[in-house]
């Protein structure tokens, strides 16, 4: 009787384990191709093995084994330090992936957009030092030209400071010349004998 007690009870602890953890998925460790029993206790048989990181099914747990449902639909008890919450690396391995070929393309667009970027303002850098380099020789020659204007304009300068020094050299020997001749008249002409006027006589 005490047997069948304990027998019942066992089920019901059981069933309600096993509504608690109904349907719940789990993943064996990735680091484990472990061996499954045929019960909750390493005193059961072997009864197979399953793969690392094989998803499976948690129907319960009692003590330190849980009752899982293996991917081919067999029921057995695993260790339930052997099992994880989280997706195992092959499951996780084709999205990651996934994301490794969706990155590089990204990381070879981001570098051909750079790369003509880069290629873009390098062709306007060169542009622009080119048309830096034709401004500074259109600025030496301005340069050269003025300084050839600004050499003419002296030139001329002096040529005119010349002209008009001899000018007034002239000026004042014509002016002198004309007051000499006209003093030298002055001092001849008292002097010169008077032109007697002829008088009319009658014989």
């Amino acid at each position: 009787m005490t047997k069948i007690k304990h027998l019942f009870i066992g089920v019901m602890m059981g069933a309600a384990a096993s509504v608690a953890h109904a349907d719940q998925t789990r993943w064996v460790s990735d680091d484990l191709h472990t061996y499954v029993r045929s019960g909750p206790t390493d005193g059961y048989r072997i009864v197979g093995t399953v793969d690392a990181g094989e998803k499976v099914t948690l129907l319960e747990t009692q003590g330190d084994y849980s009752r899982i449902r293996s991917g081919s639909g067999d029921t057995v008890w695993i260790r339930s330090d052997e099992l994880q919450n989280q997706r195992s690396r092959s499951e996780r391995m084709p999205e990651l992936q996934q994301k490794v070929s969706e990155l590089t393309t990204r990381l070879n667009n981001i570098d051909s957009e750079w790369e003509s970027k880069v290629s873009g303002m390098t062709e306007t850098l060169d542009v622009r030092q080119s048309r830096i380099a034709e401004l500074e020789a259109r600025t030496q020659k301005l340069d050269q030209q003025l300084a050839q204007a600004q050499s003419q304009a002296r030139e001329y300068q002096a040529r005119l400071d010349t002209e008009r020094d001899d000018l007034l050299m002239r000026y004042f020997m014509y002016g002198g010349g004309v007051a000499g001749a006209g003093l030298l008249l002055g001092l001849i002409v008292p002097h010169l004998p008077r032109r007697r006027k002829r008088r009319d006589r009658w014989f």
